[in-house]
């Protein structure tokens, strides 16, 4: 497959890059700094010069034919604005998926969070951001041509992948690291049926192949 990630420089993105391309993938990242670029071939991927927060739907979509799959996997990062919140983690999380059903791309999946929800109350910045993923996982869930996962997952640690995962509809609170992230992701897009699914992930014992096949059979 050829598989397009947006946030390609990011954390969960580069163990993803090197994921894919181990299996064999073609694989590209979207980037805004050109200067990330080299990363990015280290990880195997090929990098895809593009600021999604001032693109246009066509400039991305663009980015985006002849794609197989799109992952979201950018953010504004921590210690960004409640700004860059929404630009970044509603907006152009919406903005790729407007990009991928105009060119024709239908496999979809965004990395959100636990706890995301565009009515969460609360004035911080960590409410904002939990809002702003929450409203990108509504606008992605309604669009019926995508075949769509939203994928959130537990406190985020980059220890090195555990022996296996949680993954189901409703996991309760946990850590699960960033390399297991990337492999949950890469089989859920290796995976049939696991397409207009909202699912939570944790560290836990279920080795990933088998986790990603067992919320396939069971929805």
């Amino acid at each position: 497959m050829r598989i397009v990630i947006a946030g390609g420089h990011g954390q969960i993105a580069l163990r993803l890059e090197r994921v894919l391309a181990r299996r064999g993938h073609e694989v590209a990242g979207i980037i805004r700094n050109p200067e990330q670029a080299d990363e990015l071939r280290a990880a195997g991927a090929e990098p895809v010069v593009l600021d999604l927060e001032s693109a246009s739907v066509e400039e991305t979509a663009e980015a985006l034919r002849g794609a197989d799959a799109a992952v979201f996997a950018a953010g504004a990062g921590p210690g960004s604005t409640t700004e860059r919140k929404d630009t970044v983690d509603r907006a152009a999380a919406v903005l790729f998926a407007d990009a991928a059903e105009r060119a024709g791309v239908l496999r979809y999946v965004i990395v959100s969070s636990m706890g995301a929800d565009a009515n969460h109350q609360g004035d911080g910045i960590f409410d904002a951001y939990l809002r702003a993923k929450g409203a990108a996982d509504d606008d992605v869930r309604a669009r019926e041509g995508l075949d769509w996962t939203v994928l959130r997952p537990g406190a985020l640690t980059n220890d090195d992948a555990m022996a296996g995962v949680r993954l189901a509809k409703s996991t309760g609170r946990g850590e699960v690291t960033r390399e297991d992230v990337a492999e949950v992701i890469a089989e859920l897009l290796a995976t049939p049926g696991t397409g207009k699914l909202t699912l939570e992930l944790i560290g836990g014992t279920t080795p990933v192949a088998d986790a990603v096949k067992e919320v396939a059979e069971d929805r």
